[in-house]
């Protein structure tokens, strides 16, 4: 996949006049089911059209730019997550805009210049809710009446899962209750966070239970503290694992406020400092928790291995 990043005033050259394209066009955090559908109608179009399939995309979150939201903004997915699950998609190119100020001052006629006309768009498709242009006072109903016939559009209609919409912001919030299944569900995949084997402090080695301790990359949110069935990808392979994210309890002052995320991996041996990983989020099992001793924790421990065993036992997914 071709990934081309543009800025206005700038930067609008790099796009070859001889390629034509059918343009899905959305912030997609997360690039849920919701999202899904409206990237395929575009994917389907191009195939239609014999032209190359694209996605245009904004970083960072308007909301940082424009400072019009009250609550903090984390990404489900961070820009090179969405990048590989739109390559995984199978999409042709990626239009990553930056979104700055000078760019959220476009008139929407502008936005259809710069960003369709003069890309070499020839068909336009995008949810029954985006919205482009200055103040967001461009929709597609807008769209349609700028393109002249120029370019096509289709409008992809609201996606719902039991009679309520498929959003970022919905999953943010179960993300938010540690929910996975329902994050799966309207993911349609487990969600996933990226990042490095750091030094620990060893002392899930000394009873039994040896943990991987994970820094996330910049940008992922972690879920809400807790434990959790999960699986792990290390060196290519995937692993199944019991998840704590917390503050460790029973062996920290509750006034320290650093929060780890440690990962037992069942039936694994290996020394893996320093390798990249992605943790994907099945089940949350139970709160965090603090014991009396090691006993009571060792215990307890072995009954979150027996849970997530036999959880992904039961489940048809890989």
């Amino acid at each position: 996949m071709k990934v081309i990043h543009l800025k206005y005033p700038y930067q609008l050259d790099k796009v070859d006049p001889s390629t034509s394209y059918s343009l899905a066009v959305g912030f997609f955090d997360g690039v849920h089911r919701g999202h899904q559908a409206v990237i395929r109608a575009a994917m389907e179009k191009a195939k239609e059209l014999n032209i190359h399939s694209a996605v245009m995309t904004f970083d960072p979150h308007p909301s940082i730019v424009l400072g019009n939201s009250n609550e903090k903004i984390f990404y489900i997915t961070p820009l090179p997550q969405k990048l590989e699950i739109l390559e995984e998609m199978g999409v042709d190119t990626t239009f990553v805009v930056q979104f700055t100020s000078d760019f959220a001052k476009l008139l929407p006629e502008e936005f259809v210049q710069y960003f369709i006309r003069d890309l070499n768009i020839k068909h336009v498709t995008a949810g029954f809710d985006f919205s482009f242009g200055a103040f967001g006072k461009g929709n597609m109903d807008l769209m349609k009446d700028i393109s002249n016939g120029d370019f096509g559009v289709t409008v992809v209609e609201k996606q719902e899962e039991n009679g309520e919409k498929i959003s970022s912001t919905r999953i943010r919030k179960c993300l938010q209750e540690g929910d996975m299944e329902t994050v799966h569900y309207l993911l349609g995949r487990p969600y996933q966070i990226q990042g490095i084997v750091v030094q620990g402090d060893k002392r899930g080695r000394t009873i039994g239970f040896p943990t991987a301790n994970i820094q996330s990359k910049e940008g992922c949110f972690i879920p809400k503290k807790g434990v959790y069935a999960v699986k792990i990808l290390v060196q290519n392979q995937l692993y199944d694992g019991v998840c704590n994210v917390g503050y460790k309890p029973t062996f920290k002052n509750p006034e320290e406020k650093h929060l780890t995320i440690e990962v037992h991996i069942l039936d694994f041996q290996k020394n893996i400092y320093g390798e990249e990983v992605k943790v994907y989020w099945y089940k949350r099992l139970r709160d965090e928790q603090k014991f009396d001793g090691i006993e009571a924790l060792k215990e307890q421990i072995t009954r979150d291995k027996e849970q997530a065993i036999e959880y992904f036992s039961n489940q048809s997914f890989a």
